[in-house]
């Protein structure tokens, strides 16, 4: 009998939000680190990309495992991991290529968290209950990289960048610590058996052919891999926009750039959840297709507004995390519906690869674009920057409505 998951849902939600707190540490300290590491664009937007490579690696192992063990064994070590990955960038890295290494361990780490959590949830509650707790759980993202981006700049102004990756590096820790006593391990024989796991489970290519040759599961995929893009790109670089900002205008902000950047990200929670309510009414597809379009709007807007008031390029910032996220928890909860019960962890095992495969590039071409437009000295780099990472999702949308999935009900 599957438990009710009411009572653990909360938890889950406080574990994850401390298996994100590292997620933005290094977007914080950028501007720094490019200084005394002598990075330049391309490089920083490595780095960042670095972060998402370690996640993609171990995404396919993670939600592998899943299907076979409870997926609070998969969560525990992926907190340790995430933890090494931290201290190793607080400690060890000197440069461009162990930062590489170190980043790439943190993404692991987190691999093995944000899905496997997600998973714990999946297995514990009702079928109807689903999609609203996966609407909070990716929500809470928001709330967990806000938070990501306020501790670090916090503890950045007053210990430095070594600080903050030591810090932080007990909150993967803290996750771990609430799953273990909070959630209980699931009792079914079905996840006690031997793992017996072979190559083709780690990438299991035939689960996922099944899985894409559901047009409408193939829609949800693709269409995150889109939103991820922009979405991580923007995130690893609004801290140093804001900074570019401050000195073309010649104006302070009212907040610290970090500060204003946690600050941006906390209005992207709400936007997911009451996004996905009014997926349930418009319908998924249809809302998907419409918040990607006003998103390269609007983004395309505030990598213009630089030389302007400080309240109006902050205003455009929340509107284009708000739109960022509207679609996020309706993407997620397409999928998650739509694939079959028997290759379910391995549909979201996909999601999740394509997904940050698209949050592995975003900050990449973000940064080459700068360096080949102007450099972060120039607004009109920025724009290019900007127009580079939310041209996906127009393509997106342009794409699947020949393909009639925008018109499919669900």
């Amino acid at each position: 009998m599957r438990i009710r998951s009411a009572a653990y849902t909360p938890f889950m939600l406080l574990a994850q939000i401390c298996a994100l707190l590292g997620f933005a540490c290094y977007a914080v300290v950028l501007t720094p680190l490019q200084e005394e590491w002598h990075l330049n664009n391309l490089q920083s937007g490595l780095i960042a990309s670095a972060f998402f490579f370690g996640y993609m690696l171990a995404v396919p192992l993670a939600t592998a495992l899943t299907d076979r063990i409870d997926a609070r064994k998969v969560y525990f070590c992926g907190g340790a991991l995430a933890s090494c990955g931290l201290l190793g960038m607080a400690f060890f890295a000197n440069g461009f290529f162990t930062a590489l290494f170190w980043m790439a361990m943190n993404g692991a780490g987190l691999a093995a968290t944000y899905m496997p959590g997600l998973k714990i949830l999946s297995d514990r509650i009702q079928s109807g209950e689903l999609t609203r707790h996966i609407a909070f759980y990716t929500a809470f993202f928001g709330i967990g990289t806000g938070l990501s981006y306020l501790c670090s700049g916090w503890i950045y102004a007053a210990f430095g960048w070594h600080a903050v990756f030591a810090w932080i590096a007990l909150a993967p820790l803290a996750a771990v610590v609430i799953v273990f006593f909070c959630i209980p391990p699931l009792v079914s024989a079905q996840w006690h058996g031997p793992i017996n796991l072979r190559m083709q489970d780690i990438f299991p290519i035939a689960k996922w052919k099944l899985v894409l040759q559901d047009r409408n599961a193939a829609g949800f995929i693709l269409g995150y891999t889109a939103h991820t893009l922009e979405l991580f790109a923007s995130r690893s670089w609004l801290v140093a926009f804001f900074g570019f900002c401050t000195a073309y205008a010649g104006q302070s902000f009212l907040l610290a750039a970090t500060t204003l950047a946690g600050v941006v990200n906390f209005f992207a929670v709400p936007a997911s959840i009451l996004g996905n309510e009014v997926a349930l009414r418009i319908g998924r597809q249809k809302w998907v297709c419409i918040v990607m379009l006003i998103s390269a709007v609007i983004g395309i807007s505030l990598a213009a507004s630089t030389g302007q008031s400080w309240w109006l390029i902050v205003a455009l910032a929340v509107a284009h995390a708000i739109f960022i996220m509207a679609d996020s928890a309706t993407l997620t909860a397409g999928l998650v519906i739509s694939a079959r019960s028997d290759i379910k962890g391995a549909a979201m095992g996909l999601h999740s690869l394509m997904g940050f495969g698209g949050g592995l590039v975003g900050p990449a071409i973000f940064g080459f674009v700068l360096d080949m437009s102007g450099s972060r000295s120039s607004p009109h780099a920025w724009i290019w920057a900007y127009a580079s990472i939310v041209m996906w999702g127009v393509l997106f949308v342009m794409y699947e409505r020949r393909r009639g999935w925008a018109e499919q009900a669900s």
